[in-house]
């Protein structure tokens, strides 16, 4: 992706080679709005290039006939100015179901190729929906072969450990270029992050103000008292400063917002900086993880335990 980047969102460069704008704007909803298709197009022509879906979201489709109409109606100059994200669902998650799986969701998308294809959980379901284990080097290989296709310009994973990162960067071919997780404020996963940077492995956050209102959502982040005072001292939003500290960690995010007045906010966090009182205040927030995958686990496994499935890591 180059020609139709917006210039107001800044790019980072992938391991792969493209350029992914490092906001990103979610599609995934408990309460999918009906015209999400104009939302979108509206948060393409405010300058928003970075769009991410997911098979389980049920919003493929909306998505790719956002993308169309935004280049019918001139918001970008063709497809490969947007860089588009799908994920590849638990049950799916198996060797020889990864290829059609991204087939699928490229039909539904109306797309020849994704710029980014994430695994979406370290976790596999049967037909059944019974957890099995998770065949991590046979995905991976799967993964690979999406991306010698051509179908898949950059491939990533979500949801993983830093002991499952490193896991995997020990056996793969082509190396994930995304690991995208649950971080915010309130969950700043050091570990994962020093994995990833060592490794040229980009870190998007999903959830970056905590997932306010979502059943195992938090309030940690826009409820917090230090961010309130920061926003305030500064001028800006309470999500703002979260956004702007994400950004200023090297991390990039993807933000659920079907409001027009925020998504523009939410772009308006790169011409200033917070300052370093305002960093040492953030750094004291306390930790806690909020999506913690307790519906994968299982008394007969793989996994058993939430240390099992985040390696200790919660």
């Amino acid at each position: 992706m180059a020609a139709g980047a917006s210039a107001s969102i800044p790019c980072v460069t992938l391991n792969t080679g493209h350029a992914m704008p490092v906001l990103g704007f979610g599609t995934g909803s408990s309460s999918t709005p009906p015209d999400l298709s104009a939302i979108i197009v509206d948060a393409v022509r405010l300058g928003y290039r970075h769009i991410d879906t997911a098979s389980l979201y049920g919003t493929e489709g909306a998505v790719g006939a956002a993308v169309a109409d935004a280049v019918r109606a001139g918001a970008v100059a063709s497809r490969e100015g947007l860089f588009v994200t799908s994920k590849l669902w638990v049950k799916d998650a198996h060797p020889d179901r990864v290829l059609p799986a991204l087939r699928e969701s490229l039909a539904r998308l109306g797309l020849d190729y994704l710029d980014l294809f994430l695994v979406h959980w370290p976790v596999a379901a049967d037909e059944n929906k019974k957890l099995v284990p998770f065949d991590m080097e046979g995905v991976w290989r799967a993964m690979e072969e999406c991306h010698r296709l051509g179908l898949a310009r950059s491939i990533g994973v979500s949801n993983f450990s830093s002991a499952k990162m490193s896991r995997l960067l020990s056996f793969a071919a082509v190396p994930p270029a995304v690991n995208q997780v649950e971080l915010n404020v309130g969950w700043r996963q050091e570990k994962v992050r020093e994995v990833c940077a060592k490794n040229r492995v980009v870190v998007t956050a999903f959830s970056p103000l905590g997932a306010f209102g979502a059943a195992w959502g938090s309030n940690a982040v826009m409820e917090n008292g230090v961010l309130q005072d920061v926003a305030a001292r500064r001028g800006k939003t309470l999500a703002q400063v979260a956004l702007r500290w994400l950004h200023e960690q090297g991390v990039c995010f993807v933000v659920r917002s079907f409001n027009r007045e925020r998504l523009k906010q939410n772009m308006e966090l790169f011409d200033w900086e917070l300052m370093e009182d305002d960093k040492e205040l953030i750094m004291q927030i306390p930790q806690r993880r909020a999506c913690k995958g307790e519906f994968f686990l299982s008394p007969e496994g793989p996994y058993k335990s939430l240390e099992e499935l985040w390696d200790g890591e919660i």
